[in-house]
């Protein structure tokens, strides 16, 4: 399973601003699963806030909500890529310092956050948790204390190295900002007149309000009392944007609007470059639910191969507190996901999936198969082979464990036991989305376009 790290939403100035960051959190659900919060501000300026460890709806109940007064309010649902799963690194965090009040959320990844612990640690900074927002929120207190809150996020930005899309809040003023490479999304809309920020566009479509832009790369958006503007991050901006384009493949949802992209499309264009790569003479084209399906969609149009559905998905697995006995051997994989028998059988059967990381899923899926009478299993990938570890956000397994990094094709096609497999190549990937050179592939090629600091690990802070 690969992961992202979180999802942002926030609202400015509407009176039902703790319920829309619920739901718009609740849409996001997707990108992070191991705590949510949200904090809200109401007329007087008083900060709330409520976070708990687990799903957004298990988080939150009618009574949280009410405690979560007034217009403003800023929420996150988180997964870890650095410090463990804690309530204590749960976000948004929240701080009053020198009469202020200040709130951060953050998504994305630094890769020099052990350089400026060790700093800040030596100028008598004291951590409570270990996550790189605790980190970004002791370095902008710093620039606070010079600053106005601009010129102190920007400040506090040109220290930090990787990627980011932050909101902050002080006292009554938000500003979103998302970092000079672009790496993750953040779209800005509209609800009643009042901006709301997310992650996601599919949060937008929850509670109907309108988008209207994407935060650019090296953007800061301010909304005070004042009004809006938009204000540059810094006038150092790189040659173009290096969008994670693994958000495209996987992380985001395909409702959502994400780098100018509309994201099914996107899905859907990639099994069909797939398909012009390499189609095998089989039966029928099936996806594993729920990633593979889109690109399984074009796969099919293209190879003009019937689509079936051969594997169920049970939607309604959460977590598994009762743990399976021995016997009961790859219940975590069974339990998602079963196929239809009757559909299997003697069958040529070509599998697309958008991405295979350790392979220890796919190998337990084929075997499944081949119980199954099927004559043929051959399997097609919508992205090409994951060789080298993400330092930005997403929490891919390290170099030693990565299938693609340590074995060839041909071994692959033979631990998966399949009779053919075929990864979609960087360039078909590339024709998939409209801006080709504005996306990073660095897990692919390991073209990384910021430099990997000390490479501490996702735990390596809780020392």
């Amino acid at each position: 399973m690969i992961h992202d790290e979180c999802g942002l939403f926030a609202v400015y100035g509407h009176e039902d601003a703790s319920r829309l960051t619920y739901f718009g959190l609740y849409a996001q659900q997707h990108r992070g699963q191991e705590s949510a919060g949200i904090i809200s501000v109401d007329d007087e300026g008083h900060y709330y806030q409520y976070k708990g460890m687990g799903l957004v709806p298990d988080i939150f109940e009618e009574e949280h909500l009410r405690k979560l007064p007034g217009p403003i309010a800023v929420g996150h649902v988180r997964y870890s890529t650095t410090g463990r799963p804690s309530i204590a690194n749960a976000q948004p965090l929240l701080v009053h310092y020198k009469g202020k009040s200040i709130a951060i959320a953050h998504n994305g990844n630094l890769v020099n956050t052990v350089e400026l612990r060790r700093e800040l640690e030596e100028d008598g900074a004291i951590f409570h948790a270990t996550s790189d927002t605790e980190v970004i929120m002791h370095v902008f207190v710093r620039e606070l204390n010079r600053h106005d809150v601009v010129d102190a996020i920007r400040h506090t930005c040109e220290r930090l190295r990787g990627a980011y899309c932050l909101i902050f809040m002080v006292d009554d003023t938000m500003v979103a900002v998302r970092d000079p490479y672009g790496f993750h999304p953040l779209s800005l809309g509209r609800l009643d007149g009042a901006p709301v920020l997310a992650s996601e566009t599919c949060a937008f479509d929850l509670m109907d309000a309108e988008y209207e832009q994407s935060i650019k790369p090296g953007e800061m958006y301010v909304i005070s009392p004042a009004g809006e503007i938009s204000v540059p991050l810094t006038d150092n901006m790189p040659e173009r944007p290096r969008q994670c384009i693994f958000e495209l493949v996987y992380f985001a949802r395909p409702d959502s609007y994400i780098f100018g992209e509309q994201v099914y499309s996107c899905r859907k264009q990639m099994g069909w470059q797939l398909a012009h790569e390499s189609t095998p003479d089989v039966d029928f084209i099936m996806p594993f639910p729920d990633s593979g399906v889109y690109p399984a969609v074009g796969f099919s149009q293209c190879a003009e191969l019937p689509y079936e559905h051969a594997m169920i998905r049970n939607h309604y697995v959460g977590r598994t507190f009762i743990q399976p006995s021995q016997s009961m051997r790859s219940f975590g994989v069974r339990v998602k996901i079963n196929p239809v028998r009757a559909m299997i059988e003697g069958k040529r059967i070509c599998i697309v999936d958008d991405s295979i990381v350790r392979g220890t899923t796919m190998i337990t899926r084929v075997k499944k198969l081949r119980e199954l009478g099927t004559k043929e299993v051959h399997i097609r990938i919508s992205c090409p082979p994951v060789r080298f570890p993400c330092y930005y956000g997403i929490d891919f397994a390290s170099p030693k464990e990565l299938i693609a990094a340590n074995h060839t094709l041909e071994e692959i096609t033979k631990i998966l036991d399949v009779d053919s497999l075929h990864y979609l190549s960087k360039e078909g990937l590339l024709r998939s989305v409209m801006h080709s050179d504005h996306y990073c592939t660095a897990c692919f090629d390991g073209d990384y376009p910021v430099k990997p600091g000390c490479q501490y690990g996702k735990f390596g802070l809780e020392n």
